[in-house]
């Protein structure tokens, strides 16, 4: 099947298990209401007519047997209901349909990246929210991370390795979307290596053996004043209590304060690693990743659900009917020993969890992504000097039945490519087709694209670029910064992009300055595509013979109306309909 019928066929099964467990949750839950009343009946039965209280006793063990499987029914109907919500998602992204509740990365946008804001990476309709699949800051993170940044070549194909294995795992991938009780965590990363990596604060080795003595006393003491009615010395050791854990509550407070509240986090995450642990895996990187997911031979699953509980009874401090126990069995700093002790056993290994844990989730996201769209291969990586050629390229953001695609070749000789044309008429999208892809083939992803061959490179762009009001700058300061980012040193060769390059001055000044900027670049070993509507731009240019290729797209103007058939064509574009198009709406020109 292709991978919609398969979503398709996944989701019918889903929907009609939901189905069946809404309707036993109906029906379990009036037997509760059956037995409820039935426990009553007995009840008054007994009070009344002096039958035996254990016939009460029958009601009241299929009351609470009733009350546990109703739980799991209700366990059963919040997986069934997110597996629904989950392949609907994925019929959605297929669809080119925009995601509701998707993950839009706006707090990775930085709008002075050199091509992050350029390229739509984040926010609404963005790569990000078509890509991320994630339910931790650590998977949203890491994903964010391998698209503001290009990889090394050799991590790249291993990240290929992976999704080419996870890419037809949907079982793993479903499990890691509905496992556990929250839709995403809560707690960052940084908070808990925080916590994990901070020093003891409760150190003293004396602290722990006083606490065990004093709920010893205190028991004892307890005893005295049940059988010889001597209050006087069970108050004072409460007062004890009372000091130690007042001199000690800073400490107490810092030992708790980074997972004190995340219990149902802490579930989560166990859950998510313990389903990793359990999954095969025959690429090396896999394994090695999941070899990673251990500590002092307990498994990583493990020890954060010990943690889980911890931070549970941590929590249980602040429950009013345990207030009474507090003092006398020293709860508070009983609890945080236990989470200090925890801390420094496992501690250390905390941050590597959380690292496989984000690469594995970035990692899925990209497999789904690849298994949603069979006919993207991945790129193919060459040698030698900077190039970019690609054949029927397409943009991922756009929907397969309207996507046009193009060729383009950026190699040899050629350096960069001169895009001209009418406004709409594809130039921009053609940039950003160049661009995304490259992103995408730089973070190890397939790309949208026949074929695509290229060099490691590093893209900088100015495609939108403009003034503010809040810094103070115009739209030519904001660009002539962009692209004084873009001759900053790299370690890869550069893809510059640049859209209607310096057109915010004088026409003198933006033609000699928008020539000097692309033999700069190129002299430095970048390739790159500008567009223009300044078709004189090429004049002065003085690059080598065949380094500049005139490219256009071409436009119709019928009816008043512009049609585009955005297929990039060789030359420069050879008339204009800006005239025509203004007289046609209404302006006398």
């Amino acid at each position: 099947m292709s991978p919609s019928e398969q979503y398709s066929d996944r989701l019918a099964r889903r929907t009609k298990s939901l189905v069946r467990l809404d309707r036993l949750d109906g029906r379990v839950g009036s037997a509760r209401l059956v037995l409820a009343a039935a426990f009553l009946a007995l009840a008054w039965a007994c009070t009344e007519h002096r039958a035996s209280p254990a016939w009460l006793f029958v009601p009241a063990s299929l009351f609470i047997a009733v009350v546990l499987y109703h739980q799991r029914i209700r366990s059963l109907q919040s997986l069934a209901r997110r597996a629904v919500v989950f392949y609907r998602a994925g019929l959605e992204r297929m669809r080119g349909q925009r995601l509701d509740g998707g993950a839009s990365g706006d707090e990775f946008n930085d709008e002075h990246h050199v091509y992050g804001a350029d390229l739509d990476l984040f926010g609404r309709r963005s790569l990000y929210e078509r890509l991320c699949t994630a339910r931790t800051p650590m998977g949203a993170g890491t994903l964010a991370r391998w698209l503001l940044a290009p990889a090394a070549l050799q991590t790249i194909r291993e990240r290929q390795t992976c999704v080419g294995e996870l890419r037809a795992r949907i079982d793993l991938r479903e499990d890691l979307a509905i496992l556990g009780e929250p839709q995403r965590i809560a707690v960052s990363a940084n908070t808990l290596e925080k916590w994990a990596a901070a020093p003891s604060e409760l150190s003293r080795g004396w602290l722990g053996i006083a606490a065990i003595l004093l709920v010893a006393a205190g028991a004892a003491t307890a005893g005295i004043w049940a059988i010889w009615g001597l209050a006087f010395p069970f108050l004072a050791v409460l007062v004890v209590d009372a000091s130690l854990t007042y001199a000690f509550r800073t400490h107490v407070h810092a030992a708790v304060s980074g997972v004190e509240h995340a219990y149902e986090d802490l579930q989560l995450f166990s859950a998510l690693l313990r389903r990793i642990e359990a999954e095969p895996f025959d690429a090396p990187p896999l394994r090695a990743l999941k070899e990673e997911l251990s500590s002092h031979s307990l498994t990583a699953s493990t020890t954060l659900s010990k943690l889980a509980t911890l931070v549970n009874f941590v929590e249980a401090r602040r429950n009013p009917f345990l207030a009474p126990l507090m003092l006398p069995l020293m709860y508070t700093i009983h609890s945080a020993l236990a989470a200090e002790r925890w801390r420094r056993r496992h501690g250390h290994v905390v941050q590597s969890w959380l690292n496989v844990l984000g690469n594995i989730e970035a990692l899925e996201s990209i497999a789904a992504y690849s298994f949603e769209r069979p006919a993207d291969p991945f790129p193919e990586f060459l040698d030698g000097s900077a190039a970019f050629i690609a054949a029927g390229l397409g943009h991922p953001l756009i929907p397969l039945q309207a996507c046009v695609r193009n060729d383009v070749d950026i190699s040899g000789e050629t350096r960069v490519l001169l895009v001209s044309g009418s406004n709409m008429s594809g130039k921009s999208t053609l940039l950003r087709s160049v661009g995304i892809n490259t992103v995408l083939a730089m973070a190890g992803a397939p790309v949208c694209a026949a074929r695509l061959r290229l060099t490691p490179l590093q893209v900088g762009a100015s495609i939108r670029v403009n003034d503010s009001l809040y810094a103070g700058s115009s739209r030519f300061y904001a660009e002539i910064t962009r692209l004084r980012q873009l001759f900053e040193p790299a370690t890869l060769p550069l893809l510059f992009l640049l859209d209607e390059l310096l057109q915010g001055t004088h026409s003198t000044d933006r033609r000699i300055g928008a020539q000097g900027v692309i033999r700069t670049l190129i002299k430095r070993g970048a390739i790159g595509l500008v567009s223009t509507h300044d078709l004189a731009l090429t004049d002065g240019i003085k690059l080598e013979p065949g380094a500049l290729k005139n490219v256009h797209f071409q436009d119709e103007l019928l009816g008043g109306e512009l049609k585009f058939d955005f297929k990039l064509r060789d030359g420069i574009v050879t008339k204009s309909n800006g005239i025509e198009l203004m007289r046609a709406i209404g302006l006398e020109v």
